[in-house]
């Protein structure tokens, strides 16, 4: 009966250690793709260089890409621009020369657009262009250039941004989701609590970021974007939807605000005035039960 009662134990035990959730935070600065040009199968390696001018959606890339069967690295430079495009150029035994001279000439948004314009100036070797048309392909399909000969050229993903501000949530069931594939892709996400109800289990986040990536736009040089967000979950912990509540924003002109907290630090009370984009509000976090209430 003992013996029964220990192994009961042990398993009621592992159940409820592993319904932990974890967020973890990651950035990326390099990416490695495969693709194909006219079918034949290749790698592209590529690494954040540096943004342009103020601009973090917009950055310099640098690395390499080979036929897989060869495995030769061709050096490759250029530009991921705002849009979601990606210029890449090859300059032969010019590679390191061009390449300083493409980036001193590509300084602001004006000549992110004329990306090609001025490289074409530099006579690459080869050109890979990608045109980001519908943030929903995968692949993403592009054009390759050697010479005056083109070539269609693939991708196999559906974002060929190389900066990433990645924030994990590992989740019970072995289960992953990275909030930069469906919230934002600003990162700042910090763990609150999670709790389980009868529609499934929910997860409570507070975050800090950026309100614009361009430092020099509007609002990116402000405190930025704050609040809570809840994730909702199916009892098996698939991601359903997420819900946002912001208590400071720039971009929503939110600052007027009052904060209070409870005696046993349960819950936090968010007085929210008037603003250009919502009426008065009050916002009523429940850590314990990783909820967000909205009342006037």
């Amino acid at each position: 009966m003992r013996k029964i009662f220990s192994v009961f134990f042990f398993f009621f035990l592992t159940s409820v250690l592993c319904q932990n959730v974890e967020l973890k935070k990651t950035t990326d600065t390099t990416q490695t793709f495969t693709g194909e040009i006219s079918g034949i199968p290749i790698t592209i390696h590529l690494n954040y260089t540096g943004i342009v001018d103020c601009d973090q959606y917009q950055h310099y890339v640098d690395g390499w890409y080979y036929y897989d069967k060869y495995k030769k690295k061709i050096p490759l430079t250029g530009i991921y621009d705002y849009y979601g495009n990606l210029s890449l150029y090859h300059f032969g035994t010019k590679q390191k020369q061009n390449s300083m001279l493409l980036k001193e000439q590509i300084t602001s948004l004006q000549k992110v657009e004329k990306t090609d314009e001025i490289a074409q100036k530099l006579a690459p070797q080869e050109s890979i262009i990608f045109e980001t048309l519908s943030t929903n392909s995968n692949p993403i399909s592009g054009h390759f250039y050697r010479g005056k000969k083109e070539q269609p050229v693939k991708l196999f993903t559906g974002n060929v941004m190389i900066y990433r501000l990645n924030n994990y949530l590992y989740l019970p069931n072995n289960k992953k989701i990275n909030t930069y594939d469906f919230i934002s892709k600003a990162g700042g996400n910090e763990l609150v609590s999670y709790a389980s109800g009868e529609n499934g289990n929910r997860v409570l986040l507070y975050f800090e970021q950026t309100s614009n990536f361009n430092a020099c736009g509007q609002c990116g040089a402000s405190d930025g974007e704050k609040g809570y967000r809840v994730l909702y979950f199916t009892k098996d912990w698939n991601y359903k939807n997420y819900e946002e509540f912001l208590t400071e924003s720039c971009r929503e002109n939110i600052y007027d605000v009052t904060r209070t907290k409870s005696k046993d630090k349960q819950t936090i009370t968010y007085k929210i005035g008037k603003s250009e984009s919502s009426p008065a509000h009050t916002l009523t976090v429940d850590i314990k039960n990783a909820t967000v209430m909205k009342s006037k």
